[in-house]
């Protein structure tokens, strides 16, 4: 989950960036659908700057039904150490449409209901919706992504409204298996309250290394957010070095 009042108090375990699947591969395309999915192994789930996933490794499946038209529908997860209010495992159910508007430009627009199976805490509201817009733009080897989420005031919000902006680059290294990374983020709202003004800055340098269907990637991850002087608080955004394998099939 999204959640930042979950890593307030140490609950929320669950980003990206978005949650459309990292490592993910298209199959031939049989007809006007392809199908395309994979699994990842991350050392910190980070969420827009936040470990949800308590600093611990998670687990994170997806799957993707695409159509020649552009729709799309698909689902990602992760797991997490277990609590009450989120249970063990985020189920991200998302659908959309992404289409290239000139060359190298492509605009996608989706919708992502994110849910916890197996919560249990006393019937408070933890599910929510979101509405993601992307703009990306290839310039040979660099990719660029302007990322805008929307979250309408919800109960499990605490009835508020959250915007989140990123910017993201990427650089395919010529000839080598090495991707460059680099985004900048920004939350304002209901998802900020980890910060006291409940907005705050979040960003990352990385690394990505291609072999055959497996990605290794490394980031570097920080965010602007004061501490609390409550130490299970403060190191869910403390900067760190996350880890994630992928495997596409």
């Amino acid at each position: 989950m999204k959640f930042v009042t979950k890593a307030c108090f140490g609950m929320l375990l669950a980003a990206s960036a978005l949650s459309t699947p990292a490592f993910a591969e298209e199959e031939e395309a049989s007809g006007p659908f392809t199908v395309s999915g994979g699994i990842a192994v991350t050392s910190d789930y980070r969420f827009r700057g936040i470990s949800l996933s308590n600093e611990k490794v998670a687990v994170q499946p997806t799957i993707t039904l695409s159509h020649e038209s552009g729709f799309y529908v698909g689902a990602w997860g992760s797991t997490f150490p277990d609590s009450p209010a989120y249970g063990k495992f985020e189920l991200d159910l998302y659908g959309g449409y992404n289409t290239e508007i000139a060359p190298g430009t492509t605009v996608d627009i989706g919708l992502t209901y994110y849910t916890y199976p197996g919560s249990d805490d006393g019937g408070a509201p933890t599910d929510y919706f979101e509405v993601i817009g992307k703009l990306s733009q290839d310039i040979g080897p660099v990719s660029a992504t302007g990322t805008v989420a929307y979250a309408w005031d919800q109960k499990s919000l605490g009835s508020d409204d959250n915007i989140y902006l990123n910017l993201g680059l990427g650089y395919a290294i010529p000839d080598s298996p090495v991707t460059l990374t680099a985004g900048i983020g920004y939350t304002d709202g209901s998802l900020g309250l980890v910060a006291a003004d409940g907005n705050y800055l979040d960003w990352s340098v990385g690394a990505s290394f291609a072999a055959g269907p497996a990605t290794l990637s490394v980031q570097y991850i920080d965010t602007d957010v004061k501490k609390s002087g409550i130490k299970a608080v403060d190191t869910l955004y403390d900067p760190t070095v996350v880890f994630t394998l992928g495997v596409a099939f």
